[in-house]
């Protein structure tokens, strides 16, 4: 719902302002100019979603032989200790723990529409042992918000895109997304604990966030005091090892489980396909908007507002340029991919607003959009304190992707 009106809103803005301008000042090329732009911006979402079919088709297909070889339950196994505590609700060894290891795992890839069925799978298991059929669980609210919280390792989603539209160094935006979801997941899962009164300071919890800081810790000092040229190429060789490496794991588990990996590889590779077909009708819708809004001159408002407040106060206003991502991503995802792709056209995908454009994309995952079918399809209507929590990971996400796209490139 809050999407329609969304949608809605920034095509009768844009109308508005279009007709507005052509009655009071006699611009007869507004309106054409929107014209123009959502058609282009149309044939513009179709071929970047077709761009994107590719890299969804192989990791659906690696995550199936994972699946199938029996790897994904072993991880989860290996995990237990420390979901059970974050899932008390959840029985030991329950399908619902392998489903939501699965859920988190892709959205740690970065793959964020090929975690959705495997999200809503969880949901349904989750579902059947709710004690309150209509009424959020502690287990599923704590579940979403690390969904929505968006802890990303490898960000393929948005490595592809800025190479679709001609970035330098796609990888570049690697360590920033990472310290930023990171920062995002420690506050979304500080504020779900408070209200459901988890204790985080118990051992093997405080053991996994241990582990995870000092990765993260030493990937920061890693790159403290190296040169842009310099970091840029440890950001693609990391990434290419964990990519590389995680693929090579994945296969061998088939191999050694003496399955027919290609045949396995190719029936979830057939879902990677229909998830990225399936996007361009929203792709499309959103990023028609879009272009009626910029066209028309009210987005060039919207941020000469903002940056002109901004500036008033004494601060940096270059972030501007991508508040529009920041603003829509809480929303939807598709709708802050627009945003984030009009950035690239407007600044470039290596200018500051583009990879700040990059890192908001990845900082947190979509809270109303995943709010709404994650519950709706299990028919949950009281969502009790689920919004807030989404909402406070996302808050903390967008202020740190500022921040670390500021250290990082500006």
């Amino acid at each position: 719902m809050a999407l329609n009106y969304v949608w809605l809103a920034l095509f009768a803005i844009g109308m508005l302002v279009g007709v507005l301008k052509l009655v009071f000042s006699g611009d007869v090329e507004t309106l054409p100019a929107m014209m123009d732009s959502t058609f282009a911006m149309s044939m513009q979402a179709f071929e970047l979603t077709l761009g994107l079919t590719g890299t969804l088709t192989l990791w659906m297909g690696i995550l199936k032989v994972g699946e199938e070889s029996g790897l994904v339950a072993r991880l989860s196994r290996l995990l237990s200790p420390v979901l059970t505590k974050l899932f008390p609700d959840i029985p030991k060894n329950h399908p619902a723990l392998g489903s939501i290891f699965m859920n988190i795992s892709a959205n740690m890839l970065g793959l964020d529409n090929a975690a959705t069925p495997v999200g809503l799978k969880a949901m349904q298991e989750l579902q059947s042992i709710n004690k309150v059929k209509d009424t959020a669980s502690n287990s599923m609210i704590m579940f979403l918000t690390l969904n929505t919280s968006g802890l990303t390792i490898i960000p393929v989603s948005i490595m592809a895109y800025r190479a679709k539209a001609g970035a330098a160094d796609p990888t570049d935006v690697f360590i920033p997304l990472l310290l930023t979801t990171f920062c995002s997941t420690i506050v979304g899962l500080l504020v779900v604990s408070a209200y459901q009164r988890v204790n985080l300071l118990q051992k093997n919890i405080l053991l996994m966030f241990g582990v995870v800081a000092l990765l993260v810790a030493t990937l920061f000092t890693t790159i403290v005091g190296m040169s842009q040229e310099q970091m840029q190429a440890f950001c693609r060789v990391l990434t290419s090892v964990l990519i590389l490496g995680s693929i090579f794991i994945f296969l061998y588990s088939g191999f050694r489980k003496r399955l027919n990996v290609y045949n396995v590889f190719i029936e979830g590779a057939k879902g990677g396909f229909h998830v990225a077909v399936s996007l361009i009708p929203y792709c499309v819708a959103i990023l028609a908007a879009v272009g009626v809004f910029k066209a028309s001159g009210a987005l060039g408002m919207l941020q000469d507002g903002v940056s002109t407040a901004v500036e008033w106060c004494g601060l940096n206003s270059d972030f501007v340029g991508a508040l529009p991502v920041a603003l829509m991503k809480p929303l939807s995802g598709p709708g802050a991919r627009g945003m984030m792709l009009e950035c690239f056209s407007s600044f470039g995908p290596d200018s500051f607003v583009g990879h700040l454009a990059s890192v908001l994309q990845g900082s947190t995952d979509t809270t109303f959009y995943i709010l709404a079918i994650y519950f709706g399809s299990v028919g949950i209507k009281k969502y009790r304190h689920s919004v807030i929590c989404g909402l406070s990971a996302d808050l903390a996400g967008m202020i740190a992707a500022v921040l670390i796209s500021y250290f990082f490139f500006a």
